[in-house]
């Protein structure tokens, strides 16, 4: 099975000034990313996907990624989607290497607590399973769905999820289990980008504890992450 990892760093950020290169306990944060991936048993293609000379620079001291172009300002902006993004990475490096992939990993720097092993274990579960997508994901923990409200238009509060209790007061031990999307691990067949798919209805869970999901948006999940990291 041949799988292409793309680690998509765009030199632009709302929250963090240069947020892919913003140094974390003395490494910029997509070291993180870079490290875990080039420790995995399983990637042999490892593509980095930037608008940033900065960091493509940065990222070509690494013998083990490809830094083969620069992504065209349509797909760096803003409002930028991460499908497309994909998309035409795939494309562009399957024909300059001329060789197809079965598989996409994306792997995004602003989660730099994501482990080898992590990424290891998500593509084990994708070789057992046979399913055309492995997504990580999370427990929501103490930001369960019935406990969530809508503020209607007249300022009336509401619970997000329709339940007899108006207010659901019982302990999060004993609410199903939720998960949310950690943004750590995506792992799609080629044929699902094709149809402009990242995942698909037999996706497969890849659950990860809280300290590995960290998703670094502000300078508060700085702080945060900084207190996982020994060094």
């Amino acid at each position: 099975m041949n799988i292409l990892a793309i680690i998509t760093a765009r030199g632009g950020s709302k929250g963090i000034k240069n947020k892919n290169l913003y140094l974390l306990k003395g490494k910029p944060l997509i070291y993180y990313t870079i490290n875990s991936a080039i420790k995995s048993k399983f990637l042999k293609n490892i593509v980095l996907s930037t608008d940033s000379l900065k960091i493509k620079n940065y990222v070509k001291k690494f013998k083990q990624i490809d830094v083969p172009f620069l992504r065209p300002k349509k797909l760096a902006g803003d409002n930028a989607l991460t499908l497309p993004v994909l998309k035409y990475t795939l494309l562009k490096y399957e024909k300059m290497i001329k060789k197809n992939f079965d598989y996409v990993l994306l792997l995004q720097p602003t989660c730099p607590l994501r482990s080898s092993y992590d990424i290891d274990s998500a593509i084990e579960l994708l070789l057992k399973n046979k399913v055309d997508s492995v997504i990580s994901v999370t427990d929501v923990g103490a930001n369960h769905p019935f406990r969530m409200k809508k503020i209607l238009s007249n300022g009336k509060l509401i619970n997000f999820i329709k339940q007899k209790e108006i207010d659901n007061m019982m302990p999060r031990q004993s609410l199903p289990k939720a998960y949310i999307r950690n943004g750590a691990i995506y792992i799609t067949s080629r044929k699902l980008i094709m149809k402009n798919f990242i995942s698909s209805k037999d996706a497969i869970a890849y659950p990860m504890p809280e300290e590995r999901s960290i998703n670094i948006d502000g300078l508060s999940d700085i702080t945060l992450a900084k207190s996982f990291i020994s060094k």
